[in-house]
């Protein structure tokens, strides 16, 4: 059991033949029981600052394990967060790339109709030059024959 202030107030030496001074040993045992007291007191301090500390510490050790799970929970949204927007942005590239197509495809039929209505319309042009120019060979060839079918002579 640790000695105590009180301890050393009540010791008792004995008195022996020619021992020491009661009164230097009584004022250095008063001394020594300042002395004690004040380290019991400091020792008393520090445990309660310990105590404090070891409340702060286990804070700052729940608030460090939060930050990590909240880091971590965040690192994980981010990455999920990137590979939606990858998905998202290949969504939107095979879309415009559909689309893209689409265009192109509605482009070659309207080129082709075009074409065709190109053609129907040559065609069209080239029949009636054809009626045209026999209607005309026609008419210089009757007004090559004349009245009365002999011809124009001049």
């Amino acid at each position: 059991m640790p000695l105590t202030p009180l301890d050393i107030v009540n010791k008792e030496f004995k008195h022996g033949f020619r021992g020491y001074s009661e009164d230097e040993v009584n004022e250095f045992l008063d001394e020594i029981v300042r002395d004690f007291e004040a380290l019991i007191r400091e020792n008393d301090e520090l445990k309660e600052n310990t105590s404090g500390m070891t409340e702060r510490l286990e804070q700052y050790r729940k608030l460090e394990s939060t930050l990590q799970s909240t880091l971590v929970v965040a690192q994980q949204t981010a990455e999920e967060v990137k590979v939606a927007a990858r998905k998202e942005a290949e969504l939107i590239v095979r879309e415009a790339e559909s689309k893209a197509q689409q265009i192109i495809l509605q482009a070659e039929d309207k080129m082709k109709a075009t074409l065709q209505e190109f053609e129907r319309i040559r065609r069209d042009s080239d029949q009636f030059k054809a009626r045209v120019r026999s209607l005309l060979e026609s008419q210089l060839a009757m007004l090559s024959e004349g009245p009365g079918g002999r011809g124009i002579t001049e």
